[in-house]
C-alpha cells in the first residue's frame, strides 16, 4: 500500500450552471513532502467549511483503483485529485473501511472518520448534473480522516492499517445512512464510533427527538 500522490490546492473561481463562487477542489501533485497538520495539509484551501475541514474532515483520501473504475466506467480518464482528495492511495483492500481505522505512514497517522457526501461542486467539476446521483450509487465515497500524529508526508511512501481501534461502523453504511431515516438503535450504534462531528451533532439531534 502507498500513496501515489499527495494533492493540494489553492482557492479558484468556478462559475457554471450548478454553483458559481470560490472553491478548493481543484488540486494537482505536490512535488515533494507536505506537512500535515491537526487541519489539514499545508498550502491546501478549504473554502466551504460547513461541510467539509476541521479536525474531523481534515484530510481527505481516494483510492487509485477507484478511480480506475471511474475512468472504465465513464469511458474516459478520471486523474487522480479530480474528486479533491489530498492523497490518492492504491493498495487499500476495498472502498470501505471501518470507521476509527488508523492509517499509519512514516510520521503521519491519520484515523477514518467519515465518507465524502456528494455535492454540487463535484457534479459541476466533472461536467454532469448527474453526477452526484452516480457518486451516490457507486459507493466509492472515499475516506475522509482526522490527524492523529502531524508530520511530513510524501508521494511513494508506503503506509499500514491498523484496526485494533476501528468500530463495527463502516464509512459505506455511514454514507448510505446520510441520506435516510434512522431507527433508535441505529443512530446508538453509529454514535458509538468516532464519527466525525457534522453526522454526530445531525445524529444526536435526530436522537434527541425520540425523546
Amino acid at each position: 500500500m502507498q500513496i501515489e500522490s499527495v494533492n493540494v490546492g489553492q482557492a479558484k473561481q468556478f462559475d457554471g450552471p450548478n454553483f458559481k463562487g470560490r472553491t478548493g477542489i481543484f488540486k494537482t501533485p505536490a512535488a515533494g513532502p507536505v506537512r500535515v497538520g491537526k487541519l489539514g495539509l499545508e498550502g491546501d484551501d478549504i473554502i466551504h467549511k460547513q461541510h467539509h475541514g476541521g479536525p474531523d474532515q481534515a484530510v481527505y483520501l481516494y483510492r487509485q483503483e477507484d478511480y480506475d473504475w471511474w475512468s472504465d466506467t465513464l469511458g474516459q480518464t478520471v486523474a487522480a485529485g479530480t474528486f479533491g482528495e489530498n492523497l490518492t492511495l492504491s493498495g487499500l483492500p476495498d472502498a470501505d473501511m471501518a470507521v476509527g481505522t488508523h492509517l499509519c505512514f512514516d510520521q503521519v497517522i491519520l484515523e477514518v472518520s467519515a465518507p465524502r457526501i456528494p455535492c454540487n461542486i463535484l457534479a459541476q467539476r466533472m461536467g454532469s448534473p448527474k453526477f452526484a446521483k452516480q457518486f451516490v450509487q457507486a459507493e466509492r465515497p472515499g475516506l475522509y480522516c482526522r490527524v492523529l500524529q502531524t508530520g511530513l508526508i510524501s508521494a511513494s511512501e508506503t503506509f499500514s492499517i491498523d484496526a485494533a481501534k476501528a468500530s463495527d461502523v463502516t464509512i459505506v453504511e455511514v454514507f448510505r445512512a446520510d441520506s435516510r431515516k434512522l431507527e433508535r438503535n441505529e443512530l446508538e450504534r453509529f454514535l458509538a464510533a468516532p464519527i466525525d462531528i457534522r453526522t454526530r451533532t445531525k445524529w444526536e439531534q435526530a436522537l434527541a427527538k425520540m425523546g
